[in-house]
């Protein structure tokens, strides 16, 4: 019960730290890239935001089905598309 109660800490209080930042898509709008310059500013910012999702997954040691999970809504979320 107390290693739920701890995961779930873990997971709000990181969730938020991930949401301090600007996402991808808010980033390029304010820079206001278009065309081809949004595409390569996107496709880098998801791919620097799924190398820090990843390395948080490692952090909570977490494998398999529930990395691929977390991972996933990490990215989705850091990218805010």
């Amino acid at each position: 019960m107390l290693k739920k109660i701890c995961l779930i800490a873990a997971l709000t209080f990181t969730g938020s730290v991930f949401a301090q930042d600007a996402t991808c898509a808010a980033n390029a709008a304010e820079k206001k890239l278009a065309g081809a310059a949004k595409n390569s500013f996107l496709k880098k910012c998801e791919k620097d935001a799924a190398a820090k999702c990843d390395i948080t997954a490692k952090d909570k040691k977490l494998a398999g089905a529930a990395k691929n999970s977390f991972t996933k809504k990490c990215v989705k979320d850091a990218v805010g598309a």
